[in-house]
């Protein structure tokens, strides 16, 4: 093999693995830090929370959405977060989903965290989701650090609210 050629081959697997790694990064990782947008003000299950009402304390933003196999893949996970974190501020956000499903599912997963209500996405929008089901790590200053995309366990939650935190 000529000398040219093993060069081309070189640069290119060199780029493949800084594309796959900088795809990695975004997938399930830290992200720069810009300012949470607003959360959607009608509720689906009490309390009322803003961004406002949450400044001081970290918090995580789970969009989800009934429809979303993901989304009840991840569910249960959520549930287990809630009731085994004390102190953990978690907010559900239910977009583009009608508001009878939603109470529904909120119901079968026996969730007791605030969940609002992004009938039309624009909040969604707002935050850039690429799919469902998506988690922002906010931090006090309600600053994203860290987005998790896809369904989550436990464990991943911990972690992006202990980057939240930090």
């Amino acid at each position: 093999m000529s000398r040219t050629r093993l060069l081309v081959i070189a640069v290119v697997g060199a780029a493949a693995l800084m594309l796959l790694v900088i795809g990695l990064g975004t997938k399930q990782g830290a992200t720069a830090k810009r300012a949470a947008p607003p959360l959607p003000t009608q509720v689906l299950h009490a309390p009322t929370v803003s961004l406002a009402s949450l400044r001081g304390h970290p918090v995580l933003v789970n969009f989800w959405a009934s429809w979303c196999h993901p989304c009840q893949q991840e569910a249960p996970q959520l549930t287990h977060f809630a009731q085994q974190a004390k102190g953990i501020r978690l907010i559900g956000v239910d977009t583009g989903d009608n508001a009878h499903d939603a109470a529904r599912f909120i119901s079968r997963y026996g969730w007791s965290f605030p969940v609002l209500r992004d009938a039309d996405s624009t909040t969604g929008d707002r935050y850039g989701l690429p799919g469902l089901p998506m988690t922002f790590a906010l931090d006090a200053q309600g600053r994203i650090v860290r987005t998790l995309r896809g369904p989550q366990t436990t464990k991943t939650l911990d972690a992006a609210f202990a980057a939240a935190s930090a």
